[in-house]
């Protein structure tokens, strides 16, 4: 062997062995720098959606109003147009928009990659009622949340002492919205003394002591027979087993 091989047989050894030695550091390092790209990665995503503007709020959906106008609630809710759509409260615009007064409830989420929508459930009024002379229009909660120019059809009034509080309102809306559609039709107003002395007047006059709004759905069903069994100008079903006329 001359000289020549030995240098050459030497230099291929010697790069064999440098191979190697770079492989067992690559083994050793391998998972090291796995944890370093996976810690960059997570702070790349972390800084893109929570303080990039890549993701920030440009804009706010508003869906199923009728009685608000989308502007309305863009105003109330408040969306801080600009902000990083994952750092976005949303319970709060929830709560600004709920304090609507005709929003009975609202749903506030994301939509990737740039707007927050508000889905609006608006109220839906049973009855009117006159508050310091303007008639307004009342939920099945006893809200008071909109205003009228003047009593539409299908509707009936309520009528309130100048002492009702709101818990009697709220009494008064459980006695309409249990009252069937033919029956709510023949109602011309809702008398409400206090929470436990409700009188339906009828448009024909004839006057029906309801009593409290508790098992409203029976007192309807019995009156709904009685009238259709006894003419009489008064009813009284305020104790739904034993009713009354006269």
């Amino acid at each position: 062997m001359t000289h020549t091989d030995v240098q050459d047989t030497t230099e291929r050894t010697r790069k064999r062995f440098a191979r190697r030695q770079w492989a067992r550091r690559w083994l050793a390092w391998k998972p090291v720098v796995g944890v370093v790209l996976l810690v960059v990665l997570a702070g790349v995503l972390v800084w893109l959606v929570f303080f990039s503007s890549y993701l920030a709020v440009q804009g706010v959906d508003v869906r199923g109003v009728s009685q608000l106008q989308a502007s309305q609630v863009r105003s109330a809710a408040a969306v801080p147009e600009g902000q990083a759509l994952a750092r976005v409260d949303l319970d709060r615009i929830r709560t600004r928009v709920e304090a609507l007064a005709p929003v009975r409830s609202a749903d506030v989420s994301r939509e990737w990659p740039d707007q927050v929508r508000i889905d609006v459930t608006e109220r839906v009024p049973v009855a009117v009622v006159s508050i310091a002379g303007k008639l307004k229009g009342m939920d099945d909660e006893g809200v008071v949340f909109r205003d009228y120019a003047k009593a539409p059809p299908g509707l009936p009034r309520v009528e309130t002492g100048t002492d009702t509080g709101s818990d009697a309102l709220r009494e008064a809306a459980l006695v309409v919205g249990a009252l069937p559609t033919d029956l709510a039709a023949t109602v011309d107003h809702v008398q409400v003394d206090t929470v436990d002395q409700i009188t339906l007047v009828l448009r024909d006059e004839r006057t029906v002591r309801w009593g409290s709004s508790d098992e409203s759905d029976l007192k309807a069903e019995v009156l709904a027979k009685l009238i259709a069994a006894r003419k009489a100008q008064y009813y009284d079903v305020s104790v739904p087993s034993q009713p009354t006329t006269r």
